[in-house]
């Protein structure tokens, strides 16, 4: 009887053995920034503090453009949660290194690229309170410093996976947010939570319900084709809580699932949103 509880454990014992560390994980997103002459800053937030990788010389200007990362390594197994949500694969970095076009940064996630032990790091900010009010307060308050860092006056907002989320809900409360756009977004995770049958985010705003909000913004939803984590009929169906003249533009990739292939074709897909 105890075989298949045995089991389990060992293969998530060596799950974990595999996984890298998170300073090898931290390491990994430093020498990726480092090679396009990227650099990592820490930007005080309120109760966090907020990681975020900025070139080493850029211009001033108008407009910025802001990539949020996905949801990270939130989870070890489908019962347990993470110790530290630092991205395995930092798919939201890596788009924003793959930026063509004017200038850009990237925000981490609350906890990511940072002690798990420090102020205000809680590991229901990457499970069920990934998208509470006080992270999208933290979010907002980065924006500010970037803005100011850039000089810029407009922002264009990419969020990758439940960095949609996060996106969305930053561009429904600022008035300085021009484009939305998303990467196999999160954008309804009420929704999202029922698909999968998994227990309902509690204590998580919902894109969908700020959906009054962001008329007026320009928006574009990118969903792949063979993803089943985000698949595209959660992202036709938050568009289609809009009206006809203000649904924003959904792009399905048929070939590409939840992680494959942005990054490689991100010039390509990002010079359709202009």
């Amino acid at each position: 009887m105890m075989k298949p509880l045995l089991l389990g454990v060992g293969l998530l014992l060596a799950a974990c053995t595999n996984l890298p560390t998170p300073t090898a994980r931290l390491d990994l997103a430093d020498a990726l920034a480092a090679r396009q002459g990227w650099q990592r800053v820490p930007i005080p937030s309120g109760t966090f503090e907020l990681a975020a990788y900025i070139p080493r010389t850029h211009n001033t200007g108008d407009a910025l453009t802001v990539y949020i990362e996905g949801d990270g390594l939130a989870w070890i197994s489908p019962s347990q949660p993470s110790l530290d949500p630092t991205p395995n694969n930092p798919v939201g970095l890596k788009l924003a290194l793959a930026n063509s076009g004017g200038n850009a940064a990237y925000l981490a996630r609350p906890c990511q690229y940072t002690d798990t032990e420090a102020r205000g790091c809680s590991q229901r900010y990457w499970t069920g309170q990934r998208f509470a009010p006080e992270v999208i307060e933290a979010s907002d308050i980065a924006l500010d410093a970037l803005k100011a860092r850039f000089s810029a006056r407009q922002l264009t907002l990419v969020g990758y996976s439940g960095g949609g989320a996060v996106a969305a809900l930053l561009a429904a409360r600022r008035n300085d947010v021009k484009r939305l756009i998303t990467v196999a977004g999160n954008l309804d995770h009420a929704a999202w939570t029922r698909l999968h049958h998994i227990e309902p985010l509690t204590g998580s705003l919902n894109p969908v319900d700020a959906r009054d909000a962001l008329n007026g913004i320009r928006q574009w939803h990118f969903a792949g084709g063979k993803d089943k984590v985000v698949p595209p009929s959660l992202v036709e169906s938050f568009a289609n809580h809009f009206p006809d003249d203000q649904r924003p533009s959904v792009f399905v990739e048929p070939e590409y699932d939840h992680a494959c292939c942005w990054v490689e074709n991100w010039p390509r897909l990002l010079a359709t949103t202009r």
